[in-house]
């Protein structure tokens, strides 16, 4: 069975198919039944969430909106602040710092009629494509749980695949979203850089979240239209931002069918080689594409690879290295005094990143200001870049040693697994928008998947195209996970 869309839960709320107890009491039981497997729902709100649902259904009876969510439940990224919930970013120092407030986001989501009944695991300090840390375990593939769902939001895309919830939140500054929805056969958006509000995701004594280089805070669900609900919610109302935004961009998509669109495709690169699997089905995809759109390309490129993996690597590890303690920082800025400056390696970028200067800061601002300007001119001629969200599927755990000596086999090579992070700066360091999209599956029967990448403000397009795709393409498949739960809220 393929569980339903947060569009079609609605459509059943609305219609009193079903009730949003029903279908809060169906979550649960999934999780009860399936969870303990793949540790993607770390903290439960139930007696609060069942109340909140049964005035839901009240509030409906009486004929009376609670807006475009309206009872709908779901789950959040535990790095975003829910009241009178414990967010601990996987340290054990912060197990017992509980919000007295929601995040913007999250407070956008209920003003909207959802009902957040639980929080989903991360990495520690949400800095891992794996998701383990030592106060909620290891979460595991609902696909293989063998293997990773990817991080940070690991445990979103895991609960989401595997019908715990209907809707997730996500961030992202290195693939965050975009890497899980790919491991897990989800969707996923990374928005244009400042549209979504980050207020309330950090943790205490840090208070400029909202302004954090490349980072983003982003839905994820089982499908592009309800990204594009959940859009819809999380940048209303929008603040201003340099004069253009969400409401502004729709304008592109209106007048845009695909028909008509011009779309570059890049399915492998030298800097961050791609498993055949995945270069073969997004080749499959350029065919497919032909005759369908205006244009289709596989040779042109926006941006020079080595460039735009070194000023992402640098400004990244900048903007997380800002939250460096101490001693912690004084260690990196050791190791990266000793490096050789021609040293280009994931490990130098990472400590020569997280200890730059700030005149050496601006000076890779210079650099990206340079790449943003290559991209706005590729995009004279593109509307849409198709590329990998990562190298391979799913890998086998690793929890051992530093991630740059975390291998992985591409093509019967071994690859650092942060070889990936390449193609989570390609939109990412400039700050573009880039939906998840489900692609199929390999050999092994696991899921992958592609990011649909934009103009800066045209989030849009991308997700009205990764909803076509769903229709004439490929859509979500749930993992077989071995207890089914007999469900009338589930049902088709």
């Amino acid at each position: 069975m393929n569980h339903p869309t947060a569009h079609r839960l609605l459509r059943r709320l609305d219609q009193r198919e079903i009730s949003s107890v029903e279908l809060l009491k169906d979550q649960l039981a999934r999780i009860s039944a399936n969870d303990s497997a793949i540790n993607a729902v770390v903290v439960l709100d139930e007696e609060r969430a069942l109340r909140q649902a049964a005035e839901a259904d009240a509030a409906r009876a009486r004929g009376e909106s609670l807006g475009p969510l309206h009872g709908l439940p779901i789950t959040v990224k535990e790095s975003f602040d829910v009241t009178n919930l414990p967010t601990t970013w996987g340290y054990p120092a912060f197990r017992n710092n509980v919000a007295n407030r929601n995040s913007t986001a999250v407070q956008r989501l209920v003003d909207a009629g959802a009902i957040i009944f639980g929080k989903t695991n991360v990495p520690v300090s949400l800095a891992d494509w794996q998701t383990f840390n030592p106060v909620y375990g290891t979460t595991n593939n609902p696909w293989d749980v063998t293997r990773v769902p990817g991080g940070s939001s690991g445990g979103s895309a895991a609960a989401l695949a595997a019908g715990f919830t209907s809707l997730e939140l996500g961030s992202d500054i290195g693939a965050s979203i975009r890497n899980p929805a790919h491991y897990c056969g989800v969707y996923g958006h990374k928005p244009t850089w400042g549209v979504v509000p980050m207020h309330g995701h950090a943790l205490p004594g840090a208070v400029c979240m909202d302004s954090v280089d490349i980072g983003v805070a982003g839905p994820m669900a089982r499908s592009a239209g309800d990204l594009q609900l959940a859009m819809d919610v999380l940048t209303s109302p929008l603040r201003s931002f340099g004069g253009h935004g969400w409401r502004q961009a729709r304008w592109r998509d209106a007048g845009q069918p695909v028909e008509r669109l011009r779309i570059a495709v890049i399915s492998d690169d030298g800097v961050a080689r791609v498993d055949d699997a995945i270069v073969h089905r997004l080749r499959q995809l350029a065919s497919f594409l032909r005759g369908k759109v205006a244009h289709v390309s596989e040779d042109r490129r926006p941006v020079d690879s080595e460039e735009s993996r070194c000023v992402y690597l640098h400004l990244v590890r900048a903007a997380t290295g800002a939250f460096l303690q101490d001693a912690d920082h004084e260690a990196a800025r050791r190791v990266a005094d000793a490096l050789d400056p021609k040293d280009m390696s994931y490990r130098a970028c990472h400590y020569r990143g997280s200890t730059l200067t700030h005149r050496d800061w601006f000076a890779f601002d210079q650099r990206r200001i340079s790449l943003r300007m290559q991209w706005q001119s590729f995009f004279n001629d593109f509307d849409l870049v198709i590329c990998p969200v990562a190298t391979t599927p799913a890998f086998a755990h690793n929890q051992k040693g530093e991630r740059w000596e975390r291998m992985i086999d591409v093509n019967g090579q071994p690859q650092e697994s942060t070889d990936s992070l390449f193609w989570a700066g390609y939109p990412g360091v400039v700050g573009l928008p880039a939906t998840a999209v489900p692609l199929g599956r390999n050999a092994q029967g696991l899921p992958f998947g592609a990011q649909i990448i934009a103009p800066a403000f045209s989030d849009p397009v991308a997700l009205r195209f990764a909803g076509w795709l769903e229709r004439e393409w490929y859509a979500f498949q749930a993992p077989e996970l071995g207890d089914r739960i007999e469900s009338r809220a589930f049902a088709a």
